[in-house]
């Protein structure tokens, strides 16, 4: 009679089979409530986006059903409106001061209800949901409208669109128009669903100043596989564009009495900065947070200019600077500081207090000694990842004490690593400084966040840039002086022309350019601008109010983090009339749904604000099940810790991990597994001499025969007598240079490990479109123009670009095609040492300039014929050289993980 396992293992197992119980739904049951229509339509406006999202479903069941409408849009974006029409009855929602609306939303939490309708979700979106009852055969439309500003961020706009419907919807279409009268100087479409099956179903036409993109995918086309009728439309659509910019005083757009100013500058020398790198090396921060801080660094200090200088403080109890003084960011100097980030570890408290004020000393005394180039930048970059501990502790007097050392000279941006840091001190301790905070989140791309985040502040351009404006003819403006303006970025500013439009708006926008100051004159004609944006269909009308309303009330929230208590009252009143006025969902107002009588009143949607430990991540190697006990206890967690495979629970002499016979060990969920062994329960001695014995017969029996290996790369070669060779690298190792065709624009450099037999990484590089994808086992890095994406494995993966197609399907694969040029596939290569691989396709499409490690076979290659006493080995000419090649069973990769038996010549490189 075998022992019951012990109680906590028997309660995780009952919860996995009610999960199981709770996914196995039929589709009839799944799909009672039909979402027979699905429209999202945005308009970009000069930057300014406007979201109608539209879902009408019915209720095809014989009782009242639950309908739920989800949908995810960008934290940047201000809810305006959300409305439900039931049975032909409109529903609106009712925009309100937060305190009044406070009465209901207390009400509902007081019911047990869920009042909040929007929450965040991950670093970019918020979720919007609300849910109503329906009658059967009933209809329901809900409608949905958001607005915001797009940023521009290292060169480049991004709008992002969710698409979630969970079923199949006989009419989905999306359309996004963009009108950008400074005209589109490119345009990039990018999805986490869309397969080569959808392709189709992706138009995209362009024109000098519009583009208009449309996804309106078939059933068919949106289904699974034929046999399943689930979805496979389900994530991101994202589309990026830059718009077209010279070097002058920037665009002025004007519509309906509003006038906008875009302000980014082409062809400006960048401005030397003096940057100081504060880095919190507490004990919270040791593991894969200081690693990642690492190796961040190590990158980062690669990105320093020549002429500009630098130095490192470190952290924990006490304050350690790296050098005594700045230092010029020579190579030798990169190097030294490298070698010195690589060896920060982990431990201690946390004195921000004291290693902020250290680094403001640095550059104070190198002001004195005038070691700091005139009309260069001064830069503090503060990394921490929890609340100070140590020294000054109080936050209030931390911000003060830095404050009053920067006196405005400097300026600051805080990162916050995960959620135990208070992102409410950082922000502020920035924003008095002149500079931002922001959050990096715990991921396996912490370390790209980090570098993406400096590239940001990496080029100054312009310092104490303003703008003016006739005082007669504009009134309202948002914010006109800026302490700095960086490469890839942009200044915007939005007002009011006055009653008696003027026939020109005129601006002057100045500011210093290192050691001299800079001047640029523009003006608009107001009729044509107009004119300009009066007539298209395709624009939302009267945008330009509710861009200037926007910007205005991001501006004063944000304002309101550093004023004082009464420049904050000022700033909210103001905040919250325009709110009111124009109808946004923002910190300082709620909008209240309603819904028919009989069901929940009303719900509340409040706009989520950037708390304190919200999202706190389950730390890797953790899984988290939630068990409903009983008497009315309530939900409990558990955490259960895998920390990887475990070898052997316990050994004895002989076999090495081998079970022992009269003991066995158990697995605690929430610490791992148990140190100490325990002796076997009655009746389980016999199954384990069986087990022994059996294990003693199989080290009596022969090895296995070696197992077949994947060779290092398979090149298919079109037109030669041998259709595809199979190369294995066995007498080099490292970094190499794996092919290059400089006209076809691409080049694959590589790092082989000899004795894994596999690639650590591969990274491709194209000139045109110019673009970097770098792979590894644990991550695809994308950059473009500066910008960096990370992408995991076996997500899929759809971007279409200028000149280039990437796509990544589920197993893995990452392709980069193009009509004329040389597909070139990248493959996550699960086998006993994870690595990856690499894969050609439309070789012929190879020049003649095709040179490398690998590229050498494309060139003038000659087989000479097998001897007549042995017909499995040939050898290869190359460029002069002889490789003996033999023909070998290899175990094919190119359809992933575990491959498959292939005979082919091989040689050895």
């Amino acid at each position: 009679m075998k022992t019951p396992a012990p109680a906590h293992a028997c309660g995780v197992m009952l919860v996995l089979l009610s999960l199981l119980a709770v996914l196995q739904i039929t589709p009839a049951q799944k799909n009672v409530i039909d979402i027979y229509s699905l429209n999202v339509d945005s308009k970009v406006s000069s930057r300014f986006a406007h979201t109608v999202v539209t879902s009408r479903v019915v209720n095809r069941a014989d009782t009242m059903q639950e309908a739920v409408f989800q949908m995810e849009l960008p934290k940047k974006a201000f809810i305006t409106n959300f409305s439900m029409i039931i049975d032909g009855v409109s529903y609106p929602g009712n925009i309100k001061e937060k305190d009044a609306a406070q009465e209901q939303y207390s009400a509902a939490v007081a019911r047990g209800q869920s009042a909040g309708l929007v929450k965040a979700t991950g670093r970019k979106m918020e979720q919007f949901q609300v849910s109503v009852s329906v009658a059967p055969a009933a209809k329901v439309t809900f409608e949905l409208v958001y607005e915001e500003l797009l940023k521009r961020h290292l060169g480049a706009y991004e709008l992002l669109l969710q698409v979630w419907p969970q079923q199949l919807v006989k009419h989905l279409q999306m359309d996004i128009h963009i009108f950008e009268p400074q005209g589109i100087n490119f345009l990039e479409t990018e999805s986490t669903f869309m397969t080569n099956k959808l392709a189709n179903a992706l138009t995209t036409s362009q024109n000098e100043t519009k583009a208009h993109i449309r996804f309106k995918p078939t059933l068919s086309q949106q289904q699974n596989s034929p046999e399943q009728q689930d979805t496979v439309v389900n994530g991101d659509f994202i589309v990026r564009y830059d718009v077209n910019r010279t070097l002058s005083g920037g665009s002025i757009q004007i519509e309906n009495g509003y006038f906008v100013h875009y302000f980014a500058p082409t062809g400006l020398p960048t401005i030397p900065k003096n940057v100081i790198f504060v880095i919190d090396k507490s004990g919270s921060m040791d593991g894969k947070k200081i690693q990642q801080t690492r190796e961040a660094l190590i990158k980062i200090l690669d990105d320093l200019s020549p002429k500009d200088q630098f130095n490192l403080i470190s952290f924990s109890n006490e304050a350690t600077q790296w050098k005594p003084s700045l230092v010029p960011a020579s190579t030798k100097n990169v190097e030294e500081a490298k070698s010195y980030a690589a060896r920060i570890h982990a431990q201690g408290g946390t004195n921000i207090n004291d290693a902020m004020l250290m680094a403001v000393q640095l550059l104070e005394r190198a002001n004195r000694e005038e070691l700091l180039l005139s009309g260069s930048v001064s830069l503090l970059l503060l990394l921490t990842d929890g609340d100070p501990t140590v020294g000054e502790t109080s936050p209030m007097r931390i911000q003060k004490n830095v404050k009053d050392a920067i006196n405005g000279k400097y300026s600051l941006f805080c990162l916050g690593f995960g959620f135990d840091v208070s992102y409410t001190f950082l922000e502020k301790l920035a924003l008095e400084n002149g500079g931002l905070a922001r959050r990096i989140y715990e991921d396996s791309d912490s370390a790209l966040q980090l570098q993406d985040f400096y590239l940001e502040v990496a080029n100054p351009l312009l310092t104490k840039v303003a703008f003016e404006y006739p005082s007669n003819t504009v009134e309202e403006v948002t914010q006109d002086n800026f302490q700095l303006l960086f490469e890839g970025s942009e200044l915007v500013v939005s007002g009011k022309l006055q009653d008696q439009n003027p026939d020109v708006l005129s601006a002057t926008v100045t500011g210093q350019l290192l050691m001299q100051n800079v001047t640029f004159q523009m003006e608009s004609r107001v009729a044509e601008q107009e004119e300009e944006f009066r007539s298209p269909k395709y624009i939302f009308h009267g945008f330009m109010e509710r861009l200037w309303a926007y910007l205005t009330i991001q501006q004063l929230l944000e304002k309101m983090v550093s004023a004082s208590d009464a420049d904050k009252q000022a700033f909210e009143t103001q905040a919250l009339g325009l709110s009111l006025n124009y109808s946004f969902v923002t910190p300082l107002t709620s909008m209240v749904v309603t819904k028919p009588e009989g069901q929940e009143q009303s719900q509340v949607a409040e706009k989520p604000v950037e708390n304190e430990n919200r999202h706190r991540s389950i730390p890797p190697g953790h899984a988290v099940f939630r068990v409903h006990t009983k008497g009315g206890q309530g939900p409990r967690l558990h955490k259960a810790r895998f920390p990887g495979m475990l070898h052997s629970f316990s050994s004895r002499q002989g076999l090495p991990g081998s079970l022992h016979p009269h003991h066995y060990s158990s697995f605690d969920l929430t610490s791992g597994p148990v140190l100490a062994s325990m002796p076997a329960p009655p009746g389980l001695d016999d199954e384990f001499d069986e087990m022994d014995l059996a294990l003693k017969e199989i080290t009596q029996t022969a090895l296995p025969p070696a197992p077949i290996q994947a060779p290092s790369a398979i090149l298919p070669l079109p037109g030669q007598s041998v259709d595809r060779l199979c190369v294995d690298i066995k007498h080099s190792q490292g970094p190499m240079n794996l092919l290059s065709d400089p006209d076809q624009g691409v080049e694959v450099t590589g790092h082989y490990k000899r004795n894994k037999a596999q690639f650590s990484w591969i990274k491709v590089t194209f000139k045109k479109p110019q673009l970097q994808v770098h792979v590894s086992p644990e991550q695809v890095v994308v950059t473009r123009d500066r910008r960096s994406s990370a992408y995991k494995w076996k997500e899929t993966l759809f971007s279409v670009m200028p000149g280039l197609i990437m796509t990544m399907d589920k197993a893995g694969l990452l392709l980069l095609s193009s009509p004329d040029k040389v597909t070139i596939g990248l493959l996550y290569w699960d086998g006993p040492e994870p690595g990856v691989r690499l894969l050609l396709q439309d070789t012929d499409r190879f020049s003649s300039h095709v040179g490398g490690t690998l590229g050498q076979f494309y060139q003038d290659v000659l087989w000479e014929p097998s001897a007549a006493a042995d017909d499995s080995k040939r050898t290869l000419k190359v460029q002069g050289h002889d490789h003996p090649a033999t023909r070998e069973t290899k175990l094919d990769y190119q359809e992933g993980a575990p491959g498959t038996e292939t005979s082919c010549w091989s040689v050895e490189l």
